[in-house]
């Protein structure tokens, strides 16, 4: 068995008009993710267009944090961190790092849930995951 990844800050995103309802939503620890009023198909990241189909409204709404770790990769950088894709409760998948765990005790299909990371200058919150059976008291989401 392995130790818990380094503590790696992430860089500061630069929100514009049409992600600043997603960046302030973080702020507040959620997770927006876009839903299709018509459909109900929810996508990842949310737009205000839908990506499967053009009719129908998108609303954004706030996502469970729960998912499961669809596949990722252990990054040897000079700060080791964990990049991978989490399959949301929800059905999108999200681009996110796996935070506050041992990588050797990873696997595909482990159940995660959302955590959000400070980010580098102003702290800008990050969401990103951890395994859900580790750090249950960690109350960041």
């Amino acid at each position: 068995m392995g130790e818990k990844l380094p503590h790696r800050t992430p860089p500061a995103p630069t929100p514009d008009p049409s992600t600043r309802a997603f960046w302030d939503a973080a702020r507040e620890g959620k997770l927006l993710i876009g839903r299709n009023t018509k459909t109900g198909k929810a996508h990842y990241p949310p737009r205000p267009v839908c990506p499967f189909d053009d009719e129908g409204e998108v609303e954004y709404v706030a996502a469970s944090g729960r998912g499961s770790l669809y596949t990722y990769s252990h990054m040897h950088a000079k700060t080791p961190y964990v990049i991978a894709y989490v399959e949301l409760e929800e059905g999108p998948r999200i681009m996110t790092n796996i935070v506050d765990c041992d990588p050797t005790t990873l696997r595909v299909g482990q159940k995660v849930r959302l955590v959000f990371v400070p980010s580098e200058g102003e702290g800008q919150p990050i969401p990103m995951f951890t395994p859900a059976e580790e750090n249950p008291g960690h109350a960041h989401a």
